[in-house]
């Protein structure tokens, strides 16, 4: 398996350190990344285990999901000084963009969770190339699910699929079938066989109105909508059990700092 914080060290640092060459760094050091603002802790953990494989000593870092104020350190490590600064740049905007995702998240549930306490808010599969195993723990320290980790694990029939394949006949599957009806018809047609049914781009009074009637004919049935702003998940909470949203994933990264100092 691909170690992906191998990847993002080398890409920031192919060689060397030409600054820390030329001030002819040395020893060991102290280093302290602190948010300047309010969050949600994700992935310093995983970090935290990086720094030990290679020889850093790690003196503090939050766990997934603790919240955190201005002036908190995120994560504390000491050892060879000039690793500390090889390390500290990309370490930090790692830990800006995934804590960020878990903040946006805790705030889209919290949001939704005061319109239906059972409300689930799960994310796509449109993570950033490279990062999606980061970004998923992110959004479960927020609070959050996830909707499909891949192709892989799940079965979605989207429109496209409906549009290919033709008429659906008698799906079965171990895992749970979860279908995106084109239309009012189709979504009456495939309720019998749809765990989850995914209906996109429907107005909350549109689904007011539609989701008794297809529990009615399948009460096991889920119902998830999509393609919405999160602005508006207090509108559709009372009508799903699931909204499926993308927009954690590209939240403003958090403001943090960095310190490094010579011990």
């Amino acid at each position: 398996m691909i170690d992906l914080f191998e990847l993002y060290f080398y890409e920031d640092c192919p060689y060397q350190d030409e600054s820390a060459e030329l001030l002819k760094l040395e020893g060991r050091g102290k280093m302290r990344i602190i948010s300047r603002e309010s969050g949600i802790c994700a992935c310093a953990g995983d970090l935290a285990d990086y720094y030990e494989r290679k020889g850093l000593k790690i003196r503090n870092y939050l766990r997934d999901g603790k919240a955190f104020e201005p002036e908190d350190s995120v994560l504390e490590a000491e050892g060879d000084i000039k690793l500390l600064f090889r390390f500290w740049r990309v370490s930090q905007t790692f830990l800006t963009i995934m804590c960020a995702i878990a903040t946006e998240t805790a705030s889209m549930v919290s949001a939704g969770r005061k319109a239906n306490p059972d409300l689930v808010i799960a994310t796509s599969r449109k993570t950033h190339p490279g990062s999606r195993i980061f970004e998923l723990k992110s959004i479960r320290a927020g609070g959050g699910d996830i909707h499909r980790n891949s192709l892989s694990d799940s079965i979605q029939i989207s429109q496209n699929h409906l549009e290919v394949a033709g008429e659906l006949k008698n799906l079965r599957a171990m895992k749970k079938i979860e279908i995106e009806p084109r239309t009012r018809e189709e979504a009456f047609k495939y309720v019998g066989m749809s765990d989850i049914m995914l209906l996109d781009h429907l107005s909350p009074k549109e689904l007011r109105g539609l989701g008794p009637e297809l529990k009615k004919l399948n009460p096991k049935l889920e119902l998830a909508v999509g393609g919405i702003k999160a602005s508006m998940i207090p509108e559709y909470a009372p009508f799903v059990d699931i909204i499926v949203i993308s927009a954690p994933y590209y939240a403003n990264p958090l403001d943090f700092t960095t310190k490094i100092e010579r011990i």
